[in-house]
């Protein structure tokens, strides 16, 4: 087997767009259920608003690129408005089947040929960072033109840019969590989530509460479908109901309940996914597996939906995560 090839590629899944995109989300659920314990099951959507919110505003209505990434986070507000609304005055379970229907309404929307030439039905959209009135997101790419970094870090100027754009916004996002749960607001948010009865007894507007939260984490799951679209085209078959539960997995592989645990859980999860998918192909080019080495790549689903179930078996507050802080381990 060519391990070479397999240890390149894996360490290469390391830092990519797709992996920032991916914690960005990832900390919006850490906001939702480990902090507020509000079960979204549809982050998909509210990337999928993002993303395409930016990518829209730019190719149609002619808006610089920072000015489309805000109508995009916009769009993620108004989104979690929508959703919480008529849910969050109810049980939780509530909130969990509005939001994965919300999400695949809305990428059927943007799948419809309907509105095939604001959203591009089933094409997507593409062109949107680079434009020839120099407002495009790459043209204003502080980079010089060439190959930067070494050995499987390798980036060229365009994805470079894509990933010190990605990284800050993940930093901020960061401090911003971490600043609010420091908080009396964070406090509340915390209670809300053990016992909400008793916080609303203490005379706290438990709805705004969960509102805000629900507004908060949408915003950072905006943020990711944004930093996805800065580094590729908007396209609704990402957007998919797999693409939410990958994110639960990075999640809960981290642990919910933390701040760092989301990030580091969306690290893990591609690096696992990169390594998999190599080393999964070696052996079916080998010949050790017996199967094609299409039906070796997929194969990496199965083992990490087995890997998850195990997680959450022995150890449900993952790898960073306290059992105590979870609602549902008593």
């Amino acid at each position: 087997m060519d391990w070479g090839s397999i240890l390149n590629n894996t360490i290469a899944a390391f830092l990519t767009p797709t992996t920032i995109a991916f914690a960005l989300a990832a900390l919006g659920l850490a906001m939702h259920f480990g902090f507020a314990g509000l079960l979204n099951f549809g982050i998909a959507g509210f990337m999928a608003i993002g993303g395409y919110g930016y990518a829209i505003s730019v190719l149609t209505f002619g808006l610089p690129w920072w000015a489309g990434m805000m109508v995009g986070v916009v769009g993620s507000i108004l989104f979690a408005i929508v959703l919480g609304l008529p849910t969050l005055r109810l049980r939780g379970d509530y909130l969990a089947i509005v939001t994965i229907a919300a999400a695949e309404i809305a990428r059927l929307m943007f799948l419809t040929t309907a509105f095939t030439d604001v959203t591009g039905s089933a094409d997507g959209l593409f062109g949107f960072n680079t434009r020839q009135d120099g407002t495009g997101f790459q043209n204003s790419n502080p980079f010089p033109s060439g190959d930067y970094g070494f050995g499987p870090l390798s980036f060229n100027h365009q994805t470079l840019w894509v990933l010190t754009f990605g990284i800050a916004i993940l930093g901020l996002c960061l401090w911003l969590l971490w600043a609010l749960m420091r908080s009396p607001w964070g406090r509340v948010i915390k209670g809300i989530r053990e016992d909400e009865d008793a916080v609303r007894a203490l005379g706290k507007n438990v709805f705004a509460y969960k509102m805000q939260a629900l507004i908060i984490g949408g915003v950072f799951g905006g943020l990711g479908g944004i930093v996805f679209a800065a580094f590729s085209n908007v396209s609704p078959g990402v957007f998919v109901t797999s693409l939410t539960f990958f994110i639960w997995t990075s999640l809960l592989l981290g642990g919910a309940a933390t701040i760092l645990g989301p990030v580091i859980g969306a690290i893990i999860f591609w690096v696992l996914q990169a390594f998999l998918s190599n080393f999964l192909s070696q052996l079916a080019l080998s010949g050790i597996l017996p199967v094609s080495t299409t039906q070796a790549s997929t194969l990496r689903f199965v083992l990490v939906g087995l890997g998850l179930m195990l997680l959450v078996i022995y150890r449900p507050q993952g790898i960073f995560g306290d059992k105590r802080e979870l609602t549902f381990v008593k």
